[in-house]
This record gives C-alpha cells, structure tokens and sequence, in this order.
C-alpha cells in the first residue's frame, strides 16, 4: 500500500491548524517549616490574604500571613506527608465550600466533605467562606418571629428570623438541648436549619444527629462538624463553612436558623494557630483581631430586605463561661456583637428548673416584635412576676409572718417558674404556650397544687383538642387571643372538672 505525499501534507496541515499554543505559568513556591497544623514557605511573592496553595502531595493550605520573607500558611487538613523542600504553587482561587440542597440531611466537615458514610455531595454550587456581611440599606428590621417551641424563651426573650442572640452558660446547663429543641421545632415551620458543632466530641455529635433523625429534624437540617481530633485550621473554619451554606438559602428568599456550638472553642482554636504564626498575642493570649473574628460572622446573620428576596439567617451562638464568669473576655465581645443573650444558670439547672434560664439576665433587644399578638399581651408581665417573685423568696425565708399579698405573690411566682420548666425534645407549639401562659397571669392556676400543674397543663391541652380545637386553630392563623370571654370559658370549664393526681 502506498502512501500519497498530498494526504500526508493534508493530514499535516489539518493538525497543524488545530493547534494551540498554550503556555501555562504557575507560581511555585518552596516550603521552609512545617509543623503544628501550619507551614512557610517562600517564593510566592504574590500570594493573596486568604487564597487557597497546594503542596506536592495535594493537600491544600490557606495562606494567612503574608511577610518580607515567606508566608505563613494554615494546612487545611493532615500534614504528615508535606516535608521541608517540598514544593506549593498558588491555585488563584479562594477558600470556598460546596452549597445547595443536596447538603440538606447530611454530616459534613467543614470543607463540605460528608463524614456521615452515605456518599458522595453531588452538587456543582460553591461559595466562598468569607463574605462581605449585607450593607445597612440591603436588611429591614425583625419582625417575624421565630418559635423555639420553649415557653421561657418565647414569652420572656423572643427571638425573630434575622436576629443574632448569644445563649450563655457553664458546662453541663442544657445549652445544647436548647439548639436542638428549637430545630426540632422548625418542622413545618419553612426553615432550613444548620447546626455547626465546634470541638464537640464525635460521639456527642452523633447522639445530636441520632436525635435529629428520629425526630424527623433531619429532612430539613445540615451537620457541620469540626471535632477536637480535627486539625485547629478546621475548627476555626466551621462556622465560615456553616455561614456560607446557609447564605445560598438566604440569598435565595428562604429562612435559615444557624448554631454555632460554641464559639469559645473557636476562638481557642484561632488564638493556637495566631500564636504559632507568631502573631502578637493580647488579653487572655488572644490575638488583637478576636473581636473581628466573630464580629464578621455574626454580621452575616440578616433580614434582607425585600429587593434582595427577603429571606433571612438567624444565628444562635454559643459561648461557654467558666464558673458564669460573662466578664471574661471572650462573653463581653460576643455579648457585644449580638442582639441580646439568654443565659442558662447552673444554680437552676441543679435545682431542676429545666430550661435552666434566668430570666434576670436574659435580653432579647428585638424584644416583642418578635412574637405574636396574643403572646405579648399574656407575657407581658411574666418578667416582673418572676423578678418580683424572686425578691421576695430571698426575703420570705427570713420571716413567717407574711401579708395576704406578699404570700398571693410567692405562690403566684412558684407556678410561674414551674409552667416555665419543659421537658427535653418536646418543643411546644405558640398557640398551646398562650393558652396555658393565659391560664397563668389570669389566676386560674392559683388555687391548682405546684406538682401538679404540668399535668393540668397537659389535661388542658388534652380537653382543648378534643372539645374546642378551633381556640388552637384560631390562634394559630390570627395570632390574637380569642374574642370575648371564650377562652376563659373554655379554661373554666375544664379547671371544674380536673382532679389532682397529687396525694
């Protein structure tokens, strides 16, 4: 077979047509340390605050300071294999994590990898870690609220969709059941909810996830969890990583509730890795910029104003204090940045008040734009009863002799604390807490026995149900009490007919 020399200058020029002269340059640098979560490298003289290198064995590094000499970067990830000598190029891209609905139902870390041994993310949507917080004129105020299903919170300090407020307590006082129980509330309620775990342990963070699924909580919430065995860079990335997934739903009209479970252990997280970068330590051995550290995260968390879609993110973070200690620094600069806290007191959780909050030092700075019509006229004076009541207690057991009206209020103020306790996971419905909080500032509980009124609460709800449903309905989709005197009727009626399992 011969070959014609026209169909070899053709093929020639065929391929000498499609082809492209393609030069790739990449910034190549060489690592000088290594070690603690962190590495230098110099020769890359035009690295970018914040952007994304790779080392030779595919593990990606965050550049964070940027000096004369080298840079100074944090390993996102293992380091074992990166050695001295190796070389880093610079990728040009930002730090980013995958976004979208397929995360929904999932444990992720906080690189947006799943950790919970179901496969594979599959969505194409990222976005970057770090975003500018919405400007003053891109938010409207709160004013929708959002129902944590606990009758302490919603009368005393509500929360609304947008708002930033700090839940503060000691180890061990319930703070992380009251993430849980308002999450489990939002079902049905059009929220997509994150609960970020920072440093908690794995074990604990699958009992939540357990808890969550058998509940039914998971259809609607993401999992991000940076447990203590993680590398520092990661725990101090989660909420970042948190924040950004729950921006693709606001940005998009959709209401987010975000946790961050705590933000203590991210700050202890950022002040090791500012510490081994050499950073100039502060108070407490924090580096300067702590209070922005948590100040552009919290700022993310918005009503956006109807232009931008009107969706919103409403962020609960967590800090713990040591011996409720909320001077430290860590508590003031939080305290600072968010729209009131509720702090959770060892002293109540012990004597069994559960929600253990105090009342005392808990704020919502929202306050009652955040609830519903019928709520704020029967909780309006709940606060004064409980400051009033405990006053009073620490006076009375000093003295037997009381006036008729001093002893009205003690005993007012005992079923007060008691309608407030709540078992754990069994968020109530707004329309059931005005129901039973009306009962309350009316007086129709006063003459009921201290034990025994969880169980008059329940028989009432009972009897409302199956005799006059359409009070629950009514207040439900109005958000006013009844009209006239129905609901005392219907309260009356009932409270005829209780009997007091108390012996």
């Amino acid at each position: 077979m011969s070959i014609k020399a026209e169909e070899i200058s053709a093929l020639i020029k065929q391929q000498l047509a499609n082809y492209q002269d393609e030069l790739t340059v990449d910034e190549v640098g060489t690592v000088t340390y290594v070690g603690d979560g962190i590495a230098r490298a110099n020769g890359l003289d035009n690295a970018l605050s914040g952007e994304l290198l790779e080392f030779a064995d595919g593990t990606y590094g965050m550049a964070q300071n940027l000096e004369s000499n080298d840079v100074g970067i944090v390993i996102l990830g293992a380091y074992k294999g990166i050695r001295e000598g190796d070389t880093i190029k610079r990728t040009g891209r930002i730090m980013e994590v995958p976004v979208g609905e397929e995360l929904i139902g999932r444990v992720v870390n906080p690189l947006g990898q799943p950790i919970d041994g179901l496969g594979d993310v599959k969505t194409t949507k990222t976005r970057p870690i770090e975003k500018k917080a919405p400007g003053v004129m891109e938010r409207q105020s709160v004013s929708e609220p959002l129902q944590t299903g606990l009758k302490a919170i919603d009368a005393l300090v509500p929360i609304g969709r947008g708002q930033r407020e700090l839940v503060i307590g000691d180890r061990k006082t319930g703070k992380t059941s009251v993430a849980i129980d308002t999450i489990l509330n939002q079902r049905d309620q059009n929220m997509i909810c994150i609960y970020v775990a920072i440093g908690q342990k794995e074990s604990t963070v699958r009992t939540q996830v357990e808890t969550l699924r058998k509940y039914g909580a998971m259809d609607y919430t993401i999992v991000v969890s940076a447990g203590p065995s993680s590398p520092a860079p990661l725990l101090w990335l989660a909420p970042y990583a948190g924040a950004a997934m729950g921006e693709e739903f606001m940005y998009n009209g959709k209401h987010v509730l975000i946790v961050y479970d705590d933000l203590s252990k991210q700050a202890d997280a950022y002040r090791e890795l500012s510490l081994i970068l050499r950073r100039p330590p502060g108070r407490e051995a924090y580096p300067g910029d702590v209070f922005y550290l948590h100040s552009r995260l919290l700022e993310r968390a918005a009503k956006l104003s109807d232009e931008l879609g009107g969706g919103s993110m409403t962020a609960l973070p967590f800090i713990e204090t040591k011996a409720g200690d909320v001077s430290a620094y860590i508590p003031t600069n939080v305290i600072s940045i968010t729209d009131g806290q509720i702090f959770l007191d060892s002293d109540n959780f012990y004597s069994g008040v559960r929600p253990a909050i105090d009342a005392g030092t808990s704020v919502s700075r929202v306050g009652g734009s955040a609830q519903i019509k019928a709520m704020k006229k029967v909780a309006g004076t709940l606060r004064l009863d409980l400051a009033s009541y405990h006053e009073l207690e620490s006076f009375a057991q000093f003295g037997s002799d009381l006036d008729e009206a001093t002893q009205a209020k003690l005993n007012r103020g005992r079923r007060t604390v008691e309608v407030l306790k709540q078992p754990l996971h069994k968020p109530l419905p707004v329309e059931r807490q005005v129901v039973i909080l009306y009962a309350l500032t009316h007086g129709y509980l006063d003459g009921v026995l201290v034990d025994d009124i969880l169980n008059f609460q329940d028989q009432l709800f009972e009897f409302i149900e199956s005799n006059h449903n359409e009070i629950f309905a009514d207040i439900a989709s109005s958000g006013q009490l009844p009209e006239g005197s129905k609901l005392d009727d219907v309260i009356k009626e009932f409270a005829e007919t209780f009997q007091s399992s108390v012996r």
